[in-house]
């Protein structure tokens, strides 16, 4: 499978490669016309601009509705919308205080909210405040986040205030009402260490009884540990090696036992070659292995692939069968197939739902999470602690029914302490992207995370988890 996001942004460098060579034909010629003394500030001027303001990796046109379709299970609740102040209308029906509240609103950037990004400040009283924050130049249909704010619009209502942006037109409120899903017994699937924490911490840590398994050792990618001296096929080896460890270790901050999580050890980014040649064995393509029991020597849980540890399709999906008969769980957490473009997390989509034909134990729900996007890798936008508005799509991916999870901030700390646990969340920043969080940082006051300088440490600790469900029928 071709990795979208790729694509997008071999075509954005083309691009910016292009501009800067008709940007050095312009400094050149002025040099020529005012001087040569002119050329070094303009060069140091259009760079500064460049990481500030254009180093974004945003592959769409801001200026471009968001378009979701929605399942019909989703309720519209009639609201009033008057000055700043959001409230129910008289004739809606009441909210429920977990169910999940979306807010389309059609968005406006002003002059500045194109150097600064903009954002809507969500307050109500008696309620910490809210701020959602969205792309610079931001223009059309756009989905805020209300969950958690149910209360306070059945009473004094909400205040909605745009910062760099302005709302236009009626809002409308889409609500969906689930069951407690903590409360069911989850198995979450993580293509890599570190994508269940990402993505659904606060929901494993909260369930009744939950599961964590982990399909590749993500030992791929390994020039840091390179860079202590290790050779190439060794420092992949480490890095799989602690990848490992931390799918295991990690969920015991949670409180998940280790008698419930599984390391499973196949290769960083072969689970789509995998697919294409079931009964085939696909090696590692950096760590010179073949074996996917060199990953899995701290698992308690004891699997029939043991015995021959072939890394194929095949052993991958009588794995996950294995394990769903063993945990038996009513919900399963795992990628979006169609909205979380990373080939491992579409792989590991699929793998589960071929796991799940005609076996005898069988989910009531899957819960599908995203990590990733084709369009930017910027979202979640805005700051740590703040909410989670709906992410940009401009395909149509079926009817969607959205689930929202509170976070308070003591679980979201917890959140913050397991990625600082996760070793490929902690490698150095490069001097490059160190000096562009420092000039976004002073121009365009972008606050970094206090728990880390990995991006995700600013992108997952927020006061939502955000999953798109869907009701299992095989």
């Amino acid at each position: 499978m071709t990795f979208r996001k790729d694509k997008l942004l071999k075509h954005h460098r083309r691009k910016k490669r292009v501009a800067l060579v008709l940007l050095a034909c312009l400094l050149i010629a002025v040099g020529f016309q005012a001087g040569i003394g002119w050329v070094l500030p303009l060069l140091v001027l259009a760079w500064i601009a460049h990481e500030a303001w254009f180093s974004d990796h945003l592959f769409y046109a801001p200026d471009t509705d968001y378009v979701y379709q929605f399942d019909e299970r989703l309720e519209i609740v009639p609201v009033d919308f008057s000055g700043a102040r959001l409230s129910l209308a008289a004739d809606a029906a009441p909210l429920g205080e977990n169910d999940t509240l979306i807010l389309a609103v059609t968005l406006r950037s002003s002059c500045l909210g194109r150097l600064f990004d903009p954002f809507v400040q969500i307050e109500a009283e008696g309620k910490d405040e809210d701020r959602q924050t969205f792309e610079r130049g931001a223009k059309g249909v756009r989905y805020l986040n209300l969950t958690g704010f149910a209360g306070a619009l059945r009473g004094g209502g909400v205040w909605l205030r745009g910062r760099h942006c302005c709302l236009q037109g009626t809002p409308r409120l889409l609500k969906a009402t689930h069951p407690d899903y903590w409360q069911k017994r989850l198995l979450v699937v993580a293509p890599h260490a570190d994508d269940a924490e990402l993505a659904a911490f606060g929901l494993y840590s909260q369930a009744k009884e939950a599961w964590v398994v982990t399909l590749t050792a993500g030992e791929t990618k390994a020039r840091h540990y390179q860079r202590m001296g290790l050779e190439p096929i060794e420092a992949a080896r480490i890095k799989g090696r602690l990848r490992a460890w931390d799918s295991l270790a990690v969920p015991l901050w949670a409180g998940v036992p280790a008698e419930r999580t599984v390391q499973l050890g196949y290769f960083c980014l072969q689970l789509s070659a995998m697919r294409a040649s079931p009964a085939e064995p696909v090696a590692s393509s950096e760590a010179d292995l073949c074996d996917t029991r060199f990953f899995r020597a701290r698992n308690r849980v004891r699997l029939e692939s043991d015995c021959d540890g072939v890394p194929s399709w095949n052993n991958l999906i009588a794995d996950l069968r294995e394990i769903i008969l063993l945990a038996k769980p009513e919900a399963i957490v795992l990628p979006h197939p169609l909205i979380d473009p990373h080939p491992d997390h579409a792989a590991a989509s699929e793998a589960v739902r071929e796991a799940l034909k005609d076996l005898a134990w069988q989910p009531e729900v899957l819960l599908h999470y995203v990590n990733h996007l084709s369009d930017t890798d910027r979202w979640p936008m805005g700051e740590a602690h703040s909410g989670v508005a709906l992410p940009p799509l401009f395909e149509n991916v079926g009817a969607l029914v959205p689930w929202v999870l509170p976070l308070g901030r003591p679980c979201q700390i917890d959140k913050a302490m397991a990625l600082g646990m996760m070793h490929d969340l902690t490698v150095p920043l490069s001097f490059k992207e160190r000096h562009r969080r420092a000039l976004q940082r002073f121009f365009v006051r972008r606050r970094l995370s206090p728990f880390g300088a990995d991006d995700f440490f600013r992108r997952a600790v927020r006061r939502h988890e955000l999953f798109w469900v869907k009701k299992w029928t095989q």
